[in-house]
């Protein structure tokens, strides 16, 4: 807020102030009527196959005596069940914070400002389905920046979304779509923020738990140790990439 808003002056100052508030506060009720209506009959069934998910692959990367931050934490699928000494989820859903566990810190706020975060804290940083919903690259560009500065050197930023590549028309089918990326393509952002890529996947899980049917919980540990299947199944990048250990010249 500037001064003149804080004297009662109206003037010109405080219009752009009180629209981005205005527009901060629809979008954030805009996110929590979305996941509200993609999400509430399956709550149950995402929670068990992320149970499954983190027990089966996601929790090589989380040391269970790390700090580990969710981006676009949404009702703590992930975040609730993995095992760490400190959990941080992060999302602009203000109702995000009605879902997780007492045990995890709740930042609300938008990803690209700078985070209440420690300079190289984290070892982990994860997020699923989460950048693409950003409005535009600067903003992921920005997200990708407090990523590197608060993970600890050797520390991972572990990212799963939807590769447009494979779904040239699906990608567009929900309302909040807005950055197309690749596996590709975020390997690239990633590198130009200063990370190292240590693999790009281009297909790794299947799309959407919101649209499709879901499937029977066993074939999901089945399906995680057939790699032959990813291919043919796959149609979500995974892209882990590390924050390099400072090097000397």
């Amino acid at each position: 807020m500037n001064s003149n808003s804080r004297t009662g002056v109206n003037s010109p100052a405080t219009e752009p102030d009180s629209l981005a508030d205005r527009r901060s506060i629809s979008l954030q009720r805009e996110l929590e009527r979305g996941y509200d209506r993609r999400f509430r009959e399956r709550a149950e069934y995402r929670t068990r196959v992320w149970a499954l998910l983190i027990r089966h692959y996601f929790h090589r990367f989380v040391p269970e005596d790390g700090v580990v931050l969710e981006l676009g934490c949404g009702w703590g699928e992930f975040i609730n069940q993995v095992r760490a000494r400190r959990r941080i989820g992060m999302d602009l859903n203000p109702a995000a914070r009605e879902h997780l566990d007492p045990g995890v810190t709740f930042l609300h706020q938008d990803s690209s400002t700078p985070w209440p975060v420690e300079s190289d804290s984290l070892d982990t940083i994860f997020t699923s389905n989460f950048f693409e919903h950003l409005p535009e690259k600067a903003m992921l560009s920005a997200t990708l920046g407090e990523a590197l500065r608060c993970l600890k050197p050797g520390g991972r930023l572990v990212s799963v979304g939807p590769n447009v590549r494979l779904l040239p028309g699906a990608y567009w089918d929900f309302w909040d779509h807005y950055i197309p990326l690749t596996e590709i393509s975020l390997s690239e952002g990633l590198e130009i923020a200063g990370f190292r890529v240590e693999q790009a996947i281009a297909r790794f899980l299947p799309y959407s738990m919101a649209h499709s049917r879901p499937l029977p919980l066993w074939m999901i540990g089945v399906y995680l140790a057939l790699r032959p299947a990813w291919p043919l199944f796959g149609k979500q990048f995974l892209v882990v990439a590390v924050k390099p250990h400072e090097t000397t010249m």
